[in-house]
């Protein structure tokens, strides 16, 4: 099949209009996953055995789904259940958020639990309060040891955007879709997207590599 630029040069605006929704539910939906995900950490982390159980179950059940069925599931089900309306965009960042904090809360436990016992000792000694321990010793640490990882979730995240098509999100290749599909071509957008793809995860990688050497050898 052909290369159509007119087709291209036609179909960038649809794209500029996907490109800024990928972002967007890249961007809040890894606040939400990293934010809720430390949540969790602390909640497992904690001496109280009901919740600190009760968020293992549902981190295991989370992580043991398929992604595209928990986005089923907060825009038909949860829904239904608690008589709310959510835009597709909302459920989108709700289903990224709470999906991807499930693997986060593990990363940060594996932080807390890399850091020495010798801070905790040390801490202790100096008579800082619990709360003081963890929000200036241990969490600072923590998190400069996980930002790797997280970057790579944010990374696959980014990239899973596309399964919200399943609920009426346009994000950059779906956008390339509609219009392909009004066009009946697609050659030009999808190669468009899957470039977009590229440009934007790719670099990204290579940051984060740089960013785990950086990390290891501190």
């Amino acid at each position: 099949m052909n290369w159509d630029w007119d087709v291209a040069f036609e179909s960038l605006p649809y794209l500029l209009d996907g490109i800024v929704v990928t972002f967007e539910l890249t961007v809040l939906g890894s606040l939400l996953a990293y934010g809720l995900g430390l949540v969790f950490a602390l909640i497992r982390q904690s001496r109280i055995p009901v919740l600190s159980q009760a968020v293992y179950l549902f981190v295991e059940f989370v992580r043991s789904t398929p992604l595209l069925i928990q986005v089923f599931v907060f825009f038909y089900v949860l829904q239904s259940a608690l008589d709310v309306r959510w835009s597709p965009f909302l459920t989108g960042v709700l289903a990224l958020g709470v999906h991807y904090s499930t693997y986060a809360s593990e990363v940060y436990r594996a932080g807390i639990e890399a850091i020495p016992k010798g801070q905790w000792e040390a801490a202790k000694a100096l008579n800082l309060p619990r709360g003081r321990t963890w929000l200036d010793v241990i969490l600072p640490q923590a998190v400069r040891r996980v930002l790797p990882a997280l970057g790579n979730y944010t990374i696959s995240m980014f990239k899973e955007t596309p399964l919200l098509l399943a609920i009426g999100v346009l994000d950059v290749l779906n956008e390339a879709k509609e219009f392909g599909g009004e066009r009946f071509s697609f050659t030009e957008p999808i190669t468009l997207a899957g470039l977009f793809f590229l440009a934007v995860s790719y670099p990204a990688s290579i940051l984060v590599r740089k960013l785990e050497r950086r990390v290891g050898t501190a």
